[in-house]
């Protein structure tokens, strides 16, 4: 999966976690609260994984450029 992707499914996921927590909250179910909670995590860790593609690409263009320059 793309780092791209691994950030839109992140977000996505925190979406509807938040969703899923304020319904829970206003509805006083508390198992769809957890769920909520539960599914923004993954999100928020599915975006962590996204950045941290980008900064391995990154790192490794740099790598790339430095050893084309000597």
């Amino acid at each position: 999966m793309s780092s791209r992707s691994d950030k839109i499914k992140g977000a996505a996921n925190e979406a509807v976690g938040n969703v899923k927590q304020a319904v829970g909250k206003a509805t006083g179910n508390v198992e769809l609260q957890a769920e909520g909670l539960l599914q923004e995590r993954k999100g928020e860790a599915q975006q962590a994984l996204g950045k941290a593609k980008d900064a391995i690409k990154e790192a490794a263009d740099s790598m790339k450029k430095a050893v084309d320059r000597a």
